[in-house]
């Protein structure tokens, strides 16, 4: 009762059925105090059948024509992967479905020893083939070092595009027309456009500004192979998790129990690059915490009540050992440059070049395609709308 009083005596509207607050960027709450994101898991629910025979049924018509398209081929599916729950447990999935994936990893070099070593593990007890593509340590440094220098948030936006272009190019080697995808926004919530987008037009255009070497490495996936790969390669990516019932949880007991899978301490903690834009960055310099997506979303499953939610997220989050020390020496910061940076005005993502007015301007085409998978539906939701940022 004490923690619920919490709530109520915060200065900053909270959403009835979450813990978003006002903060939370392009907000709405309706007459009720439920915010807008948590109308949006609802109408999503209802659209993909999510947890119910409806959705299974339409899971089950995806996998089998991937099975039917995929005969004489050495793998019908990709599967990317990062030694973290959500992945590896879609990994065995697709096994326990008689599919034939080929996991695919985008190394940015700042991967913990336990993910590494989790990626091991599955793959091998399930024989999976790896297709990885490692970028230069020293060019990989150079983009998340202009990054930080521009003073942006997406700090480690440059891993997750280089991951999604890593798997069109794998699938483009092997005639792959379905990349899987281990994101639930049942589990995880669909993070709001605020300060969290990132193009490959935005990558390029801070690297340009800030960087030092030459981009030789780095799969960087522009506009135009973007649309290479929807259009022309037709490549569907699918979440499985958006329609059948999934709790992390169970997930993570069972990759424990069979493959001796390794919990590394959190959400997003599996990359160290990651863990340092979740755990110190975003909270330091930007006042901006996404552990709120998780936990609103354990709210919404009733895995957690809203008092113990906003509990755990009003505390420090987990910050590893010795992180701030390995990413200043990664980046060749010293003590006082580093704490230089961090004092400096936050910039937004609005404030360099990006693709997002034309994503808006293609509205009506990326509209299809999201309906027929060739984009996620959350690329839609997220990136072809105007938005406006959270001060």
């Amino acid at each position: 009762m004490v923690l619920e009083q919490d709530i109520t005596k915060t200065k900053f509207q909270i959403c009835s059925r979450c813990i978003y607050d006002e903060r939370v960027a392009s907000i709405s709450f309706d007459e009720n105090g439920v915010c807008n994101y948590c109308r949006q898991i609802d109408e999503l629910k209802v659209m993909y059948g999510t947890g119910q025979a409806m959705g299974e049924e339409k899971l089950r018509q995806i996998i089998d024509r991937i099975k039917k398209e995929g005969i004489g081929k050495p793998y019908d599916c990709i599967v990317g992967v990062s030694g973290g729950t959500d992945s590896s447990y879609m990994l065995y999935l697709t096994i326990k479905w008689g599919l034939r994936p080929l996991a695919v990893h985008y190394d940015n070099t700042w991967n913990s020893a336990i993910a590494t070593e989790n990626i091991r593990k599955v793959l091998g007890k399930l024989k999976v083939d790896l297709y990885t593509h490692v970028v230069d340590n020293k060019e990989a440094d150079d983009i998340f070092r202009s990054f930080f220098y521009a003073g942006v948030a997406e700090i480690e936006a440059a891993t997750d595009l280089a991951l999604a272009e890593t798997m069109y190019r794998a699938a483009a080697k092997y005639n792959i027309k379905y990349v899987f995808e281990g994101h639930s926004f049942v589990t995880e919530g669909i993070s709001p456009v605020g300060r969290n987008y990132f193009d490959g037009k935005y990558i390029s255009s801070i690297h340009k500004m800030f960087g030092k070497r030459p981009m030789k490495t780095y799969p960087l996936m522009t506009f135009w192979r973007f649309l290479y790969s929807t259009l022309l390669l037709r490549i569907r990516k699918i979440r499985p998790y958006w329609y059948i019932d999934y709790n992390k949880e169970d997930a993570r007991a069972f990759l424990e129990k069979e493959f001796g899978w390794q919990y590394y301490g959190g959400h997003h903690l599996e990359n160290r690059m990651t863990a340092f834009f979740h755990s110190y960055y975003m909270p330091k310099k930007f006042n901006t915490d996404f552990r709120n997506n998780t936990l609103s979303a354990m709210v919404r499953n009733g895995i957690l009540s809203r008092a113990e939610a906003w509990a755990a997220y009003n505390t420090e989050p987990l910050l590893e050992p010795e992180l701030l020390a390995y990413f200043k020496k990664r980046l060749a910061l010293s003590d006082e440059e580093f704490d230089k940076i961090m004092a400096m005005p936050p910039k937004s993502w609005t404030e360099f070049p990006t693709y997002k007015k034309r994503f808006e301007l293609l509205r009506p085409l990326f509209a299809v395609l999201a309906k027929a998978n060739l984009v996620p539906m959350s690329f839609y939701l997220k990136y072809c709308f105007p938005v406006k940022t959270s001060s």
